[in-house]
């Protein structure tokens, strides 16, 4: 029996590890009228910045938030860069597992700091986003 399975033993019939069970997936955050800035975001960019940016997120989606920069308080940062521009997606972890990776924000930088008010827009996000309950939808 796998550790896991013997600390939660419902696991064991399932064949799962908590890990496997609490698989980690992104999450758009979406304000109250619908709108996705992320989505949009990855939208504007040309074919070779979506994927490095995909890339990245899928890093952090495998690893978990060793995989990301944390930024302050619940709010991270997705690096990615190509040849000549740098690329960061701002998120959260949420759920009880930390298995929801809400992109709150992104953009292209030209600085090595993230711009502080990206990092405000971030935060405001996550807070309606918790207010509005969207997590329980």
């Amino acid at each position: 029996m796998s550790a896991d399975a013997a600390r939660n033993p419902s696991l064991a019939h399932s064949g799962m590890t908590s890990e496997e069970q609490h698989r980690r997936q992104w999450r758009d955050y979406r304000t109250a009228a619908g709108r996705r800035p992320v989505k949009k975001f990855m939208m504007d960019l040309n074919d070779d910045e979506r994927a490095a940016v995909i890339a990245a997120m899928k890093e952090v989606e495998r690893e978990g938030l060793s995989a990301a920069k944390h930024l302050r308080g619940d709010i991270y940062e997705v690096k990615a860069d190509t040849a000549d521009k740098f690329f960061r997606v701002l998120f959260a972890a949420e759920g009880r597992y930390n298995q929801v990776l809400l992109s709150l924000e992104g953009f292209a930088k030209k600085d090595r700091k993230t711009p502080k008010p990206r990092l405000e827009l971030a935060e405001r996000r996550l807070r309606d986003w918790r207010r509005r309950g969207a997590g329980t939808s």
